[in-house]
């Protein structure tokens, strides 16, 4: 008896255990359909295909920056160059070569102070496209959020967060930033992640429109009135079934809103707002200016980060229109 009572939990436990795994299993076999799906589709959309192409050069760059400076291919972006063979300047070293125009040593030349503008350019796209993703990312958490709670309670709760985010759709988003960005500014600010914070609280406010009328049109439906009915909780209803739902639309615009961010802290950058901590393309152009490019005729300095944040956006562009289009049903080409 004892012998039998000491097996009858271990069969329960591993009748249990079977019936988690085989769900699991389940759930990754319909996920993995899913996927395989999506990029069956994907594949005939000319645009999202140039557009992932673009993003994947700026990635590599991203990526491989510290191993390609490692190795000896990249100059390092923050160390002065002197001497016709453009090595690393020593601290007795007179010859700083400053305003060099495009050479072998440095392919776009050298700034004011002798850096490498082509290593920086490359260096660069780390910071530009972390900020971008980490400020969409805020962004779209906000957005999430506000959009879920306001579409799914209703009343005095959507009346009010809704009133909030008309008051950010209404302000010029440049203008927020640079308010915010300057406020920061004076209270020690400025960094990359000062940067992430100023454009993540500017541009959450149509994605939560974007999320609220999605949750509207899904709270009603007979998946979730069955959830109801058997006692789901209103935070695995929001999460567990409407969220899910939502998720491709917002996916969708992460990608475009991303594009935003890069532009915004461009534009920052361009002013002295930006991070003064890191090397970002929206700087590089500042400090260009600031030393009459134009006059000494060194507009290779500026147009080359110009270019590559023009670039930049334009894949995320793309690549965002591509996802809208395929993920939206009533966007979709038939």
């Amino acid at each position: 008896m004892a012998g039998q009572t000491n097996t009858e939990p271990n069969r329960g436990g591993g009748r249990t255990t079977s019936l988690k795994t085989s769900r699991l299993s389940a759930r990754v076999r319909v996920y993995g359909k899913r996927v395989r799906d999506f990029a069956r589709i994907f594949r005939g959309s000319r645009l999202g295909i140039i557009g992932l192409g673009i993003l994947f050069v700026f990635a590599f760059m991203a990526v491989s920056a510290p191993v390609l400076t490692a190795v000896g291919l990249l100059k390092n972006p923050d160390v002065s160059l002197c001497g016709t063979d453009f090595h690393y300047c020593r601290p007795i070293d007179p010859d700083l070569r400053r305003y060099v125009g495009p050479t072998s040593g440095a392919l776009l030349g050298t700034d004011h102070i002798g850096r490498d503008v082509f290593s920086r350019l490359w260096w660069g796209s780390q910071v530009t496209l972390l900020i971008g993703f980490m400020a969409s990312v805020l962004s779209m958490g906000l957005g999430t959020v506000v959009g879920l709670v306001s579409g799914y309670y209703g009343g005095w709760v959507d009346e009010a967060l809704m009133r909030l985010t008309d008051f950010f759709l209404v302000l010029p988003t440049l203008v927020l930033a640079l308010v915010l960005a300057g406020l920061l500014a004076q209270a020690g600010g400025g960094s990359a992640w000062t940067m992430v914070l100023v454009i993540g609280v500017t541009l959450w406010a149509f994605t939560a429109r974007l999320v609220r009328a999605q949750v509207l049109t899904l709270k009603e439906r007979q998946f979730i009135l069955r959830a109801r009915a058997i006692g789901a909780s209103e935070s695995r209803i929001i999460w567990a079934h409407i969220f899910p739902n939502a998720f491709s639309l917002v996916f969708a615009e992460a990608v475009l809103t991303v594009a935003v961010a890069v532009l915004t802290e461009s534009f920052l950058s361009f002013i002295g707002l930006g991070p003064a901590d890191a090397n970002t393309w929206g700087k590089m152009i500042d400090d260009a200016l600031s030393h009459d490019v134009i006059v000494r005729n060194l507009m290779w300095w500026i147009v080359t980060p110009g270019l590559a944040i023009v670039i930049l956006v334009f894949g995320f562009t793309l690549l965002g229109f591509a996802l809208d289009e395929l993920l939206n049903p009533r966007l979709r080409r038939r």
